[in-house]
């Protein structure tokens, strides 16, 4: 039955329910859960509703719409996309940084849109964007090592007190194809701030991956105190151990149970939003593209994501049955973190944010997907 059929239905059936006794109106009800597929109580407002005279809208019953859908979209839409499709909470968190930055950027915002757009909740930002989110997939390797793995003590020494406690993994970009033929990435996360740095690898030798790791260290503005990684054979060796181990302040060296990714959960998550967002399942096995990788990812990519996404860290946490509740606290930037973090000094914070004075979220997205473009196009070359 088409809507306009419906509707010339229901219009007579109200007119007759609205003379009929108490006898056919039971009847006429009937008619209508069978004919339209209504619940009996909707059956009834349907029957009892005053249709609109022809020529005007029909009443919208409930509370009045606060936000104009087809105002804010178009605005909430190229931020969501550039801000890689944050949920609502975390969104909610950037928009009072990225609105002015999309008006430096895109074009300026009238008073009352951009009101509403910094007024709506988490949970309206969610219903918004609905339409436009989408599920992926994951996958991953780890090739296990045993070389110092009973010298290394498993993680549950950690105070995690201040930054400098990192997470560190190891991601193939292999398109499904482990023969150690192709590239990887280096993955390193601060469980205290979620400060994040990524560097390409041609390979996971000892050396290769010590070279990168001191990189990492060197582009953190705090001090390194603690590394945590799985059982890979590039981080448990006598090379890397020795690098942490002989020097003035100690750098701790822990590792993971073996068979459990959830002890490594921040680097695991970042594996997935930090790497496999922007570098995808495809084949790298071009060494050429190596600097390329490194330039993007201590350069635009890095501050995107240091800088202007804010990310959620647990507080507690509450078993209830058989289901555990969590509190978060309130979204803020690995930036907004270290600024506040007591044991980072104030000349490296003034460095940061004369740096981030100078950043807009939308030119460093675009660097990033011009960057992309070369990354692809060196990719598909055979070395």
């Amino acid at each position: 039955m088409s809507q306009k059929t419906r509707k010339e239905v229901l219009n007579r059936m109200r007119r007759q329910y609205a003379r009929a006794g108490a006898e056919y109106k039971r009847q006429l009800l009937d008619q209508a859960v069978k004919l339209l597929g209504y619940h009996r109580k909707a059956a009834i407002r349907a029957l009892r509703a005053t249709p609109a005279p022809e020529g005007f809208p029909a009443v919208r019953s409930g509370r009045p719409k606060e936000y104009d859908v087809g105002r804010l979209l178009p605005i909430l839409k190229p931020i969501w996309f550039a801000a890689q499709q944050p949920c609502g909470s975390r969104l909610h968190a950037l928009l009072p940084e990225w609105v002015p930055a999309y008006e430096a950027d895109q074009r300026r915002l009238d008073a009352d849109l951009k009101r509403s757009l910094l007024a709506a909740s988490p949970r309206t930002l969610d219903r918004l964007l609905s339409p436009l989110r989408s599920q992926t997939r994951r996958r991953g390797g780890t090739r296990p090592g045993s070389l110092l793995r009973q010298s290394i003590p498993i993680r549950g020494t950690w105070s995690e007190a201040g930054p400098g406690w990192l997470e560190v993994d190891t991601v193939a970009l292999c398109g499904g194809a482990l023969d150690d033929q192709h590239l990887w990435m280096l993955d390193g996360v601060d469980i205290r701030t979620d400060w994040t740095e990524q560097r390409a690898l041609e390979n996971r030798g000892q050396h290769c991956t010590l070279s990168q790791i001191q990189d990492i260290e060197r582009s953190l503005p705090f001090a390194l105190r603690g590394i945590d990684s799985d059982n890979g054979g590039e981080f448990l060796n006598h090379q890397l151990v020795a690098y942490f181990q002989v020097r003035p302040q100690p750098v701790l060296v822990t590792r993971s149970r073996p068979y459990h990714k959830n002890d490594n959960a921040h680097v695991e998550q970042r594996n997935w939003t930090h790497v496999r967002q922007h570098f995808g399942y495809e084949r790298y096995d071009n060494p050429l593209v190596v600097p390329l990788i490194n330039t993007l990812c201590k350069g635009a990519l890095g501050q995107l994501q240091n800088h202007f996404l804010p990310t959620h860290k647990l507080l507690k946490k509450r078993r209830q049955g058989r289901r555990f509740i969590r509190f978060y606290g309130p979204a803020q930037t690995p930036y907004t973190r270290v600024l506040a973090a007591a044991e980072v000094s104030a000349q490296t914070k003034r460095q940061l944010q004369a740096l981030h004075a100078q950043l807009n979220p939308f030119q460093l997205r675009r660097d990033i997907q011009q960057q992309q473009k070369q990354i692809e196009t060196q990719r598909l070359v055979r070395a």
